[in-house]
């Protein structure tokens, strides 16, 4: 007869041991998609993960920066050009170990892996005599009470070196920034805006790469259908052992497989939509090359048809992505360098450019058709 304490207890001191019994051999497996694994975000790993080991991302930085620098930078006072000034021989001929068209590239490839492209004055007795590109990774700002660089920290084989921007005849850094609406003062490249893009890309082609590791087959489940039974763990380990050592890789294609009774396997098949990774990664391709602002025409990417042809996508590259690149690295060199040297300015020379000689052809005959003007107003249009 239950008592208080058995009723104040809800009886559970007499109850019977609790047991559960179920005969059926059902397994229920939930799962859902996990979520993405993005690389990191430095430009370390962009660079390993982009220039390294994509070819968008490489063939892309290497155009830009192989097309921009062969447009000459030209120095000049009060509008002559000046092929013997002491400016236009530095940037010729930088320091000991570049010559100016290496120095540029170095820039310009910097720019859009990086954002950011740091150059270094070699000041002697006053006097600039050399210019050296620093590496973006081992540089860091070190601002001032109003915010404002006052100088820049260099490390290199576990030392920092402090180069100061109160330097003469001009600071000792030129910090050279693509835009970064999130950032006083470091800069956003092109590759860093492609970064989801690109893993995209390097993930497809992994996927295929395993895929092809495996004989170009989808994998497969083996069954034991045995009624009541189940694999022992020795045999369980055993079974998967021989499989993975004789029956996958692309050594193994094809070999038969010798099933004991109660074994059976079924082939998983790819879907028409599974397969279309392929698609997903020109498609990554493509939004690739648009952060870095090239046509994909000219990358070879399959589907993209945007160009009548291929002289009008060089244009276009011209026009949109080097022609500001190359303006925007010459203001910046005129800027820092034109105090030193008597006031000297450093402009790039499209006239030798062949994708552009259409338009230039274009703007002579419109300069030249304009009655109204003389021939000196002419040639200062023209920059002659």
């Amino acid at each position: 007869m239950p008592n208080w304490i058995s009723r104040l207890l809800g009886g559970g001191m007499n109850a019977p041991a609790e047991s559960k019994a179920y005969g059926g051999q059902t397994l229920l497996s939930l799962s859902q998609l996990g979520a993405a694994n993005w690389s990191s975000r430095g430009f370390v790993s962009l660079a390993n993960q982009g220039y390294a080991r994509n070819p968008v991302v490489y063939r892309c930085v290497r155009l830009i920066a192989e097309t921009a620098n062969r447009v000459p930078l030209v120095v000049s006072e009060n509008g002559r050009r000046l092929d013997e000034h002491p400016l236009a021989q530095l940037l010729a001929r930088p320091n000991g170990r570049q010559s100016g068209g290496e120095l540029l590239e170095g820039v310009y490839a910097f720019l859009q892996t990086a954002g950011n492209a740091y150059l270094q004055a070699g000041i002697v007795e006053g006097e600039v005599r050399g210019l050296f590109s620093l590496r973006p990774d081992r540089m860091s700002v070190v601002a001032g009470a109003d915010g404002w660089p006052v100088a820049y920290d260099y490390t290199a084989g576990g030392r920092t070196r402090r180069l100061r921007q109160d330097s003469e005849p001009v600071p000792g850094v030129l910090h050279m920034a693509l835009f970064d609406p999130l950032d006083d003062h470091y800069g956003m490249a092109p590759l860093q805006a492609a970064a989801t893009s690109l893993d995209i890309h390097n993930a497809a082609a992994e996927w295929n790469k395993a895929l092809l590791d495996n004989a170009a087959r989808p994998s497969g489940a083996l069954v034991y259908s045995a009624a009541g039974q189940n694999l022992t763990e020795d045999q369980f380990e055993r079974l998967k052992t021989e499989l993975e050592q004789n029956f996958s890789g692309t050594a193994n294609a094809g070999r038969p497989m010798l099933l004991e009774g109660g074994l059976d396997w079924k082939t998983i098949a790819l879907s028409p939509r599974d397969m279309d990774f392929i698609e997903a990664k020109n498609a990554a391709a493509r939004d690739i090359a648009l952060a870095f602002g090239v046509p994909p025409m000219l990358l070879g990417i399959p589907g993209d048809n945007t160009y009548a042809n291929l002289a009008e996508a060089n244009r276009a590259l011209w026009r949109h992505t080097l022609i500001p690149l190359v303006v925007r690295v010459a203001e910046e060199l005129s800027g820092w360098l034109g105090p030193a040297f008597g006031g000297a300015v450093v402009t790039p020379d499209f006239e030798g450019v062949e994708a552009l000689a259409e338009d230039r052809a274009q703007l002579w005959a419109r300069v030249g058709s304009a009655e109204f003007l003389s021939d000196a107003e002419k040639r200062a249009m023209l920059g002659v």
